[in-house]
């Protein structure tokens, strides 16, 4: 309990004279000892935090009852001012310490409650982790079966310049491929990569044969967007190097690889083709059934025995070694095996979809 007597040193003579009213210092302290018995009062009623945060505003804050007292102080005569001050801060000091036991003591029992009504032998909370993405599983799914064909993976830039895209690759000046509608031209002599067979000559630039490489990454084309279509798409790229190689081993490493990723009862076919950098080139289908039942053949990538001018630009013995590279589009290889039936959905981010794979 407050307790706030009035000093005896102190008394409510005059002040130059003149008698001091009760609205003054008798009034200060009968107010003091008011705020400090309603707020000890009020304090036991308290039983949540919500209440005890209205307690502290209603006597405690900027605009609390003990604020307001003290601001009155310097209405009292000089030689009253600083007991008033000191006995107006004994009840701030003594209500403030309460107010803090209190709220110690309400934050522990809801601890307490809180570890009552935890039940440590329930399953934990299952946390919800992204996914990866169709195409990143599928890349990643035929790197594996690549690697254990004893492939090694090779990586090169996005944004390449036309030796590496067009030059090398025995692409000419008149090709469709090099007009501007038909690339992502940057500058005169840069453009953001048409396909991944830029690799191909960056490896074989940098490495003498026997070479056996694959080469995922994305590629660019202005091409119109529809159900198998994409101006942006992902393409793997294959490549060996290597005395007396044929087509015989190229049809029967293409064989193997779709029946690892397909399974043995897939149909596909090679028919005959042309490439600037392949001589001869093919393409491979995948026979693909609608939902209606239909049966259609899908391209899904091209290939061919390595043109000698090719090696050339390289500087490879094409009278010494012979070689074949083919490209498949990642999306459509997805696409075959788990029956989408527009490349749109792939890029779209619906978790609808997406959560599927």
């Amino acid at each position: 309990m407050l307790s706030l007597p009035l000093p005896k040193r102190l008394s409510p003579e005059s002040v130059n004279g003149s008698p001091i009213h009760n609205t003054t210092y008798e009034n200060m302290v009968e107010q003091l000892e008011k705020i400090g018995k309603d707020a000890l009062a009020a304090l036991k009623k308290i039983t949540d935090a919500e209440m005890l945060e209205e307690f502290r505003i209603k006597y405690l804050g900027r605009k609390g009852r003990i604020t307001q007292m003290l601001s009155q102080i310097g209405q009292l005569p000089p030689e009253q001012r600083r007991e008033a001050g000191r006995l107006a801060n004994k009840a701030k000091k003594e209500i403030s310490e309460a107010f803090e036991q209190l709220k110690k003591s309400l934050l522990q029992s809801q601890q307490e409650k809180s570890q009552e009504l935890l039940d440590v032998t329930l399953p934990g909370i299952a946390v919800h982790i992204g996914k990866t993405h169709i195409i990143t599983q599928t890349i990643n799914e035929l790197l594996e079966i690549f690697g254990r064909m004893g492939f090694a993976v090779a990586y090169g830039p996005e944004v390449e310049d036309e030796w590496h895209n067009f030059i090398a690759l025995n692409i000419g000046p008149e090709h469709p491929a090099r007009d501007p509608f038909d690339a992502f031209y940057i500058d005169d002599n840069t453009l953001l990569r048409s396909h991944t067979s830029p690799v191909q000559i960056r490896v074989m630039e940098q490495t003498k044969p026997p070479i056996r490489v694959v080469a995922p990454g994305r590629v660019y084309r202005p091409d119109t967007v529809d159900a198998t279509h994409m101006y942006m798409f992902y393409q793997i790229e294959a490549l060996v190097v290597d005395e007396d190689i044929s087509m015989v081993d190229m049809k029967t490493t293409i064989d193997q690889f779709i029946h690892a990723y397909y399974g043995p009862e897939i149909k596909w076919r090679l028919r005959p083709s042309f490439f600037p950098f392949t001589e001869p080139s093919g393409e491979v289908d995948l026979l693909w059934v609608d939902k209606h039942g239909k049966e259609n053949w899908m391209e899904v990538g091209g290939c061919g025995m390595v043109d000698p001018n090719v090696f050339d630009a390289v500087g490879i013995d094409s009278e010494k070694y012979t070689g074949w590279a083919f490209g498949f589009g990642v999306e459509r290889l997805a696409m075959r095996k788990y029956g989408i039936n527009d490349i749109r959905l792939l890029f779209e981010n619906d978790l609808r979809f997406l959560k599927q794979f």
